[in-house]
């Protein structure tokens, strides 16, 4: 039985986490929207492409501009928020899961519960933390992103009007196994993501206080270890794309396999048939033999477009919502 602080303690990390991860699903769900519109399209997805392979005008969407104007003149505004309440419910859970499992590595490993004492933490140890947090995130709320990304690569006509109607034809017809379809290439790309995002925004955090001491020691300031929210914005924003860029072709990956069997409009082009690809290696090996090594990359631009003010939504918002918290938790 843990004690009463340590309990506040990863309640505050929780509802903070959850709290920051609502804040950027929503802010960012357009791209993301976009983004795995070009990621399960197997047709390609930019105009040189196109042109290159003789297929003018066989693919739905063509570049993201295009893409955008396609989906709003079909869909509407609402249709940038296709799928935001699976998200939600994935993303809730998710960034309150990964926060609570974060500190609470980060308290074992450092001996202290001090959000202050984490940042001495050697590099290795912020990413291997970072990646054992993202697994456990990833595992409690998986099925909600494969919802997610069933509902919001759809369109129009809807094949499933609802998230309900999605549950009950995914377990009818590929029953319980079918709402983790795809979890394998996920652990794998979450590992590197999830360090990667951490490491390098605890990595980038010390050298933004590095600098502020440095520049404090010159004007006699005792200020150099805080951060402006400018500062942690800037961190988040680097910590997002240095993931997002390494980590995207395990995403498609990964979005393929969410897909694979299930209905779509033909106007959207091919879909992934059902047991397309036998692995996560079989799946690469397949997609770049199809589509080249572009296809590996499909939605790489609103991806991280969308990755870089995530991530740093994400951590502003975790770090202001931490404080928050914990002002009141320590004042009751």
């Amino acid at each position: 039985m843990e004690e009463p602080g340590q309990l506040k303690r990863a309640l505050l990390d929780a509802s903070a986490g959850a709290i920051a991860g609502g804040i950027s699903r929503t802010v960012t769900s357009p791209l993301d929207v976009i983004k795995i519109r070009f990621q399960v399209q197997l047709e390609p997805t930019a105009s040189w492409a196109l042109i290159r392979r003789d297929l003018s005008g066989s693919s739905k969407y063509t570049g993201m501009f295009q893409a955008t104007k396609e989906i709003f003149r079909e869909e509407g505004l609402p249709g940038f928020w296709r799928g935001n309440v699976p998200a939600l419910l994935m993303v809730m859970p998710y960034t309150a899961i990964q926060f609570a499992v974060l500190h609470k590595l980060k308290t074992f490993v450092s001996g202290s519960s001090k959000t202050a004492d984490h940042i001495n933490l050697s590099p290795y140890l912020s990413y291997i933390s970072g990646a054992l947090a993202g697994c456990a995130a990833t595992v409690g709320s998986y099925p909600f992103d494969l919802l997610r990304t069933i509902l919001a690569s759809q369109g129009e006509p809807k094949i499933y009007p609802n998230m309900r109607s999605a549950t009950f034809d995914i377990l009818r017809t590929r029953g319980f196994r079918g709402l983790y379809a795809g979890l394998s290439p996920t652990l794998v790309e979450i590992i590197p993501y999830a360090g990667l995002q951490f490491g390098t925004y605890d990595t980038f955090k010390r050298w933004c206080m590095a600098w502020n001491n440095l520049r404090s020691s010159s004007i006699s300031s005792t200020t150099g270890d805080s951060l402006s929210s400018f500062q942690l914005f800037i961190c988040g924003l680097a910590a997002g794309t240095c993931a997002k860029l390494v980590c995207h072709p395990l995403d498609v990956v990964k979005k393929r396999f969410q897909i694979e069997g299930l209905q779509r409009h033909p106007k959207y082009g091919a879909r992934v048939e059902q047991r397309a690809y036998r692995n996560l290696f079989d799946a690469l090996h397949r997609i770049l033999k199809s589509e080249g090594w572009h296809g590996l990359y499909k939605g790489i631009v609103p991806s991280t477009i969308k990755a870089a003010p995530a991530g740093a939504v994400t951590f502003v918002a975790y770090e202001f919502t931490s404080d928050w918290l914990e002002s009141i938790f320590t004042s009751t």
